[in-house]
């Protein structure tokens, strides 16, 4: 995206990503996951694991997991084990349940109350942006380099390790809600022929 050039105040204003890395994030290994929570444990932050935790098991897009509401997540006083958002169902399992149901029982609230609200304004989710500057901090808590790191590469984390176990593009397709395969291939940043050829294999 370039820059306006009848917009004076565009002027002299660095590209939004000026200096940064773009294109595919890394998706976390099983030893960072535990790095990650291992810090947030000793920090103290509640919150953060069950955020961490939740976009690592749910594979959803940051946009859609800050708008997560309680009662998406509970029903009666449990955490359930299979969630509806955005028509797509996920899996929560039991150690995402266990600090999910840690954090909703300090944060309180009601169903129609969103699951992680902003510091700002109680009334309102964490936004994006905050999301990802929680993400910036927590790899970088573990010698991680942030240019390599961001919201997808929590969404990218499950799905590719479930792709390296069964090789089933189809299924990761259904699990990260793509219409096209083609998607899951770049998003999973799959070797093209592989891909084919896994493709031609996997019965629909």
């Amino acid at each position: 995206m370039g820059i306006a050039q009848h917009d004076p105040a565009a002027l002299g204003r660095p590209a939004w990503n000026a200096g940064r890395k773009v294109g595919v994030k890394k998706p976390l290994k099983q030893r960072q996951i535990w790095a990650i929570r291992f810090y947030l444990d000793r920090e103290g932050r509640m919150r953060d694991r069950a955020l961490f935790d939740l976009a690592i098991d749910s594979k959803l897009r940051g946009c859609d997991l800050v708008k997560i509401k309680i009662g998406t997540l509970v029903t009666g006083q449990e955490v359930r084990t299979r969630a509806m958002v955005i028509q797509q169902k996920t899996e929560i399992t039991a150690d995402v349940r266990a600090s999910l149901l840690a954090w909703l029982e300090r944060r309180g609230g009601t169903i129609d109350d969103y699951a992680f609200p902003s510091r700002v304004d109680h009334a309102d989710h964490l936004s994006t942006r905050q999301y990802a500057r929680l993400v910036d901090e927590w790899v970088a808590a573990i010698g991680l380099r942030r240019e390599d790191y961001g919201t997808h590469s929590l969404r990218r984390t499950k799905a590719a390790m479930i792709y390296k176990a069964i090789g089933n593009l189809r299924a990761i397709q259904i699990l990260l809600g793509h219409t096209k395969i083609e998607n899951t291939v770049r998003y999973l940043g799959v070797d093209i022929e592989d891909a084919l050829e896994l493709a031609e294999h996997t019965e629909i």
